[in-house]
């Protein structure tokens, strides 16, 4: 039996499991992403993310349970997609599921992403739904995986 994975739209509410979310050791070693402290986190949801209409953003439900979330944002010319599950969702396919949803939302391509290649399964994740490798950037530790779906401006 398949779980029921939804979008929509974020809520106050969802900003606390988001934040507990982003405090899981594993999830912010994967990510290679320090974890806000609760203010910092708050403000920056708040004024960069729920209030910039250029950024699309979704909450991720598990049969209606809140399992994190997937955003699009500018970054300079460039279009990029990010997002943040909860341990207890990952290895189930809700990301691959969620992502897809998201996708047929999300119209603007090409769309980029750009995780840290010793975070696999986001990686996977990202080739699974259609994005494909065009790159790398950075070394050792600190390399990232450039991602694109749908062709880039000059590209045939």
């Amino acid at each position: 039996m398949s779980e029921m994975v939804g979008m929509r739209d974020v809520g106050s509410g969802d900003l606390e499991v988001f934040l507990t979310y982003e405090h899981d050791p594993e999830a912010a070693r994967r990510a290679r992403f320090p974890p806000r402290e609760r203010e910092a986190f708050m403000t920056h949801w708040t004024t960069r993310i729920l209030a910039d209409p250029a950024v699309f953003v979704q909450a991720v439900t598990v049969e209606g349970a809140v399992a994190g979330n997937v955003v699009a944002w500018w970054h300079g010319d460039r279009r990029f997609i990010g997002y943040w599950f909860g341990r207890e969702y990952w290895g189930r396919g809700i990301g691959t599921r969620a992502l897809g949803l998201f996708l047929e939302r999300e119209r603007i391509r090409p769309l980029y992403a750009d995780p840290y290649a010793v975070n696999v399964g986001s990686v996977r994740l990202l080739e699974k739904v259609g994005f494909r490798r065009t790159g790398t950037v950075g070394e050792g530790e600190d390399e990232q995986v450039v991602l694109v779906l749908g062709a880039p401006a000059g590209d045939a």
